[in-house]
């Protein structure tokens, strides 16, 4: 993992650290919102000045001491797996588009809906086992903080998502990779 300083732009510091602007956000409130949102080639140093003029060392603490609570959220495939043929409770929400939904889904899990999230917030409890699933692991961690939130003890994230599932679990699900999708017309 590379090392970020108060110099490192913050094209670098999301490199070395993935999920650093959820950190930014929830410890600091920088980058939720257009008014204090950040560009990638900004430094941290300059980041830190224009918010309130916070010490950039403190920062970079924060970043990397989230980035270590992070990590603890991440199961792998075949732990899944293994916990969903124990005995205790498991759910696996699964916050992919309804249309990737509809293309593979695991039998196992749960679309996020908003009718399904009615459900799981009034009939799950608390403490059973959580797992997030997406498509590739990129997304989870931020549903994981929305049912932290919600008084959910254990959450975790699939690692790879259902494309890893695939290939380290369960091969007859079907990998997927998603177009980016085409530039919209400006209004006129």
């Amino acid at each position: 993992m590379s090392e970020i300083t108060p110099e490192s732009t913050m094209q670098a510091v999301l490199e070395a650290y993935p999920w650093a602007q959820r950190a930014l956000f929830r410890h600091f409130h920088i980058g939720g919102c257009s008014s204090c949102a950040f560009h990638a080639e900004e430094t941290l140093k300059e980041l830190c000045e224009r918010n309130d003029r916070i010490h950039p060392q403190e920062v970079i603490d924060r970043i990397k001491q989230s980035h270590d609570e992070d990590l603890q959220l991440w199961m792998s495939p075949t732990e899944v797996e293994a916990a969903l043929k124990s005995d205790a409770p498991c759910h696996l929400v699964d916050i992919r588009t309804s249309e990737e939904w509809d293309a593979v889904h695991l039998e196992a899990s749960t679309h996020m809906s908003q009718e399904s999230m009615q459900m799981m917030l009034s009939q799950w409890q608390r403490d059973a086992l959580l797992v997030i699933v997406d498509h590739k692991g990129k997304t989870s961690l931020d549903a994981a903080t929305y049912f932290q939130g919600q008084g959910f003890t254990q959450i975790r994230c699939m690692e790879g998502g259902i494309d890893a599932w695939s290939q380290q679990v369960d091969p007859t699900i079907p990998r997927y990779r998603l177009e980016p999708m085409p530039p919209t017309p400006e209004a006129s």
